[in-house]
């Protein structure tokens, strides 16, 4: 079955994708996935199990379409030696083993404050609720916050945008630029919160907060989808940070132990910016970018 997954598709190139054209074709992509939400209008609100069940067959029929819209951009050709556009997109098999685990240890290692504080407030609250009552976790919201959401916004945000970009703006710019797609995407959330009568000054505080913490963390899993080459971490990194939250920061002068907190909180910053390069290093995954990049140099 990987062999499958690892082969199927035609063999594509992305050489005539301008910075230009991948701009508008990522546009035209981000705009699609948030509009597909809106299709089927819904009397209730966003976290109404209704509401959620009919998105998620909206994200699901735009997730299928969105790898059919990359490769109509792309050339259908055996350039660079004939590489899948599931490639591409990070869907494959090589090196999948330390494409999962160290993308998740790297998360583990940034949220060591939070684990530390919840280890220490002694409520745990997520984790004590799924291992005591794990069959309460199977609901609408938790399923879009730990499952559809990651799985189908680093699919269209990462590894359907990416591609687009890389051709025009390189390896790095694209860590930049992409964020900016998903951040923008979250600010649809603005108009159902006005719309059901929200405080106009707070709905904006916190879309505009809202769009810097998603921009930050869309430029992190697109460092690895880049540099790893595999979706996959994103997808479980993506879940684990929704799981978690944002870091409760205003917890930690309150808490029992706050100077070994707050030194927790900045050992994982440090060790996290420490190792957050050498543990992706491309060569160890084969990243189908870096590749490319260095087919490019010898040639």
């Amino acid at each position: 079955m990987a062999d499958v997954i690892d082969h199927f598709g035609p063999f594509v190139s992305f050489n005539t994708i301008t910075r230009f054209r991948g701009i508008i074709a990522c546009l035209v992509l981000s705009v699609a996935y948030v509009a597909s939400l809106y299709v089927l209008k819904s009397p209730y609100p966003r976290d109404h199990p209704k509401t959620i069940k009919q998105r998620f067959r909206s994200v699901f029929v735009i997730s299928l379409l969105a790898p059919l819209y990359v490769w109509l951009w792309a050339d259908r050709s055996l350039d660079y030696n004939g590489i899948s556009l599931w490639k591409y997109m990070g869907i494959h098999s090589e090196n999948i083993f330390i494409a999962i685990l160290f993308p998740l240890v790297l998360t583990l290692i940034l949220f060591l404050g939070p684990i530390i504080l919840l280890y220490f407030s002694g409520d745990p609250g997520n984790v004590k609720g799924f291992l005591e009552y794990p069959s309460s976790w199977v609901n609408a919201i938790n399923l879009r916050n730990y499952l559809v959401a990651p799985l189908t916004e680093e699919l269209v945000y990462r590894a359907c945008l990416v591609p687009l970009l890389v051709p025009g703006f390189g390896n790095a710019m694209p860590i930049f630029i992409s964020p900016l797609f998903f951040g923008v995407a979250h600010i649809h959330h603005v108009i159902e919160r006005l719309q059901q009568g929200e405080n106009p000054k707070d709905v904006w505080s916190t879309a505009i907060f809202q769009f810097g913490y998603t921009t930050v963390f869309g430029g992190y899993t697109a460092f690895l989808f880049l540099r790893t080459g595999h979706l996959i971490g994103p997808v479980l990194c993506h879940s684990f940070c929704n799981f978690m939250g944002f870091p409760p920061l205003d917890q930690v002068p309150s808490s029992k132990y706050p100077r070994i907190i707050s030194a927790s909180f900045v050992a994982g910053l440090v060790v996290f910016l420490i190792l957050a390069v050498p543990l992706t290093n491309p060569v160890w995954y084969n990243s189908v970018y870096y590749s490319l990049q260095a087919n490019d140099v010898e040639e």
